[in-house]
């Protein structure tokens, strides 16, 4: 032993190494195959797909911090889930299990996140054709709510999506083969003590602990959330009832899938325990491994590195210095006021806003129109690509009940919608910062001249389903009504796949459902202004029903609201398209760039509709609801002879300005 000291020192290194190793392992199975627990994962037996890594630390992160990704971490073996045919339970019942985990999600938007994450039990660990965002990253549009699927699904859902009736875009819900939930609840927990519920932000950045209890007898799957290091609370967060015996396979695998939309978000598992037949073991809180707050570490970092530099370069320089921070403080000087604080982060920085547009340069220009320029912008932190506007600062409105309402047109969440993401103020002007459309808006398409690429009938109708879809949305399906006052070819814009999304809430207004509501100044642009609007100046879902009548004609004929004839007179579309109705040539307006390649009776329904939402009685014209029962055919249009709509040709009204431009504040 005395001559071979250094190999039997690697030889017992080694060994402790091999032991470690397997000690974890046999952690993780305390209690045999129905049974384990991680207290973190380093070293751990976990399989993973997508972006999700195992970091060094022994963090499960199912993302990776940035925009529209997904990421799977499995238990690597299937578990048993039925009772055994020849025992207790003989049939094949679905057996009591028990979870707990630990998480955090961290958003770049601090308060904001557009995805979600779950624990999941199901057939198989092949997610590849699953969305990322709100499916999930389980599910996509074929898929979801299919009864083939036999998934179980505890999600945390950061996102309110209207299309699954999320309650809000913070809750705990239960899922069985898609994404509606059997029953859900916004986070929080019920005090012991007092019996009173406590919010939590799900995607506040700190760790939270889940448990999921199912009950074969009951058939009940109680779920209790609360505080890292908290005590599970007696009362649980909320009680499902759904027979799993209906839904998993035998045998099926357990794990958990995370995944960002449009705002980076990064989702985490610290550490995890399962059990059937039986209370989940107890997690090692004292072990779990430390959340890498990354954003606060690295400006700490670059203090230490900067504040040397910059105290040298104050001493030897200050005059310099001091020239340097007033030209500094003159380009990126905002306009901020003490109630602005209650907003929190819909408010970007002018600095990071300049930057991203490289100073608003006209190269990266995408338009401009009566209410300012549009410029395309990479925020310079998460990389996201974004469309800035700057619009005028002047409001008939206090700017703060202004401000208010961007905020919450901020808040909007729907598929055939642009999310506003926020806003700065300058001295002079208002900025709005939303989602980026790599398509342009709609008008390009359908006013570019004969030799220029079009759409064909079948995008056009999808984007008229979908702008339907959204204003729907907009005045009945959110917490408020939204009227958006200026529906409009150039304010629909056209995502990667060529969806329509509407765009450009500037000059939206939000009222409480049931309530009256008020007269305001007149917006919008004129072909699409309703004749109870210019007399009265009282916006109302109807005006907007009476500008997507306007959208519906231009969308079908590739025309203009108005537009020229041969005699440079000005013709109104509806007038137009009326006047071959009563000629028994209805169709005959219709794009001549479609060739006639469309279907005859959606092009008769989508032009008779239009015309119908331009009724120049409101009440004669149909709700949004009404309008999607038409479009998707459960509902026939009413029989209407051409006489019946007799629309007041604006071209007469007198006092107004040119009838192509907008009408602003």
């Amino acid at each position: 032993i005395d001559r071979y000291p250094t190999i039997i020192m690697s030889s017992v290194l080694l060994l402790n190494l091999f032991l470690s190793t397997v000690a974890l392992n046999l952690a993780a199975l305390a209690a045999g195959e129905d049974e384990f627990v991680f207290s973190g994962f380093k070293g751990a037996n976990i399989t993973v797909d997508g972006v999700a890594t195992v970091t060094r630390n022994g963090l499960v992160d199912l993302t990776n911090g940035q925009e529209t990704l997904k990421g799977h971490a499995f238990y690597p073996a299937p578990l048993r889930f039925r009772e055994s045919p020849n025992g207790p339970g003989a049939g094949g019942t679905v057996r009591s299990f028990s979870l707990s985990f630990v998480f955090a999600v961290q958003s770049e938007f601090d308060k904001e996140s557009s995805g979600g994450m779950a624990f999941f039990v199901a057939p198989g660990r092949n997610f590849s054709g699953a969305m990322p965002g709100s499916f999930l990253g389980l599910f996509n549009a074929s898929t979801n709510g299919r009864p083939d699927n036999r998934i179980f699904v505890a999600e945390l859902d950061t996102f309110g999506n209207g299309e699954f009736k999320d309650i809000d875009s913070n809750h705990v819900g239960i899922d069985v083969n898609g994404l509606i939930s059997v029953e859900a609840h916004t986070a929080g927990f019920y005090d012991d003590k007092t019996g009173s519920f406590t919010n939590l932000s799900l995607n506040s950045g700190d760790p939270m602990q889940l448990w999921v209890e199912y009950d074969a007898q009951t058939t009940q799957v109680i779920s209790t959330l609360a505080p890292l290091g908290a005590a599970k609370p007696r009362r649980p967060l909320f009680t499902a009832t759904t027979n799993l015996s209906d839904v998993l396979k035998d045998p099926s695998f357990v794990g958990f899938s995370g995944a960002s939309g449009s705002l980076s978000t990064l989702y985490s598992v610290l550490g995890w325990s399962f059990g059937v037949d039986g209370p989940a073991p107890a997690i090692n809180i004292t072990s779990l491994p430390k959340l890498f707050r990354g954003r606060q570490e690295a400006r700490s970092k670059v203090l230490q590195i900067v504040l040397p530099i910059a105290t040298a370069v104050f001493i030897t320089a200050m005059g310099t210095a001091i020239t340097l921070l007033v030209r500094r403080h003159q380009r990126y000087a905002e306009l901020r006021e003490d109630w602005e604080v209650e907003f929190g982060p819909h408010r970007f920085s002018y600095k990071d806003l300049y930057h991203a547009t490289e100073g608003f340069k006209n190269k990266n220009l995408l338009g401009e129109g009566g209410f300012g320029k549009v410029y395309k912008g990479v925020l310079p932190v998460s990389h996201l690509e974004v469309a800035v506007k700057k619009v005028s600062h002047e409001s008939r409105q206090g700017m703060k009940e202004f401000i208010a309402e961007v905020v919450s047109i901020g808040r909007l969440r729907h598929r055939y919608l642009v999310q506003l993401l926020g806003y700065c103020r300058r001295e002079h002007e208002l900025i709005l910062v939303y989602e980026y459309m790599p398509n342009g808006s709609l008008d390009k398409y359908l006013h570019c001249g004969e030799d220029k690429p079009t759409l064909d009938w079948t995008q056009r109708f999808g984007i008229i389903n979908g702008i339907a879809c959204g204003l729907l949305y907009l005045h009945e399906k959110w917490e408020k009504v939204v009227i958006h006052r200026d529906i409009k070819a150039s304010n629909v814009l056209l995502d990667g796949e060529m969806n329509g999304r509407l765009g450009d809430f500037g000059l939206a207004r939000l009222y409480d459902h049931g309530t009256d509501l008020q007269t305001t100044h007149v917006v919008g642009t004129m072909g699409y202004l309703a004749p109870e609007l210019l007399r009265s100046g009282k916006a109302s879902p109807l005006t907007d029903v009476y500008a997507f009548g306007t959208f519906l004609l231009e969308v079908a004929c590739g025309q203009r609201p108005i537009k020229q004839d041969s005699e440079d007179e000005q013709i109104m579309l509806v007038d137009w398209v009326l006047e071959h109705w009563r000629n028994g040539t209805l169709l005959q307006p219709m794009d001549t760039r479609l060739h006639g390649d469309y279907d005859k009776d959606e092009a008769s329904m989508v032009l008779k509709l239009g015309l119908l939402c331009l009724h120049p009685l409101p009440t004669a014209r149909p709700s949004m609801n009404q309008v999607m029962e038409y479009l998707s055919g459960e509902t026939t249009l009413p029989e209407l002879a051409p006489t019946q709509i007799n629309n007041v040709n604006m071209m007469h009204i007198r006092g107004f300005p040119d009838l192509t431009t907008s009408i602003g504040t």
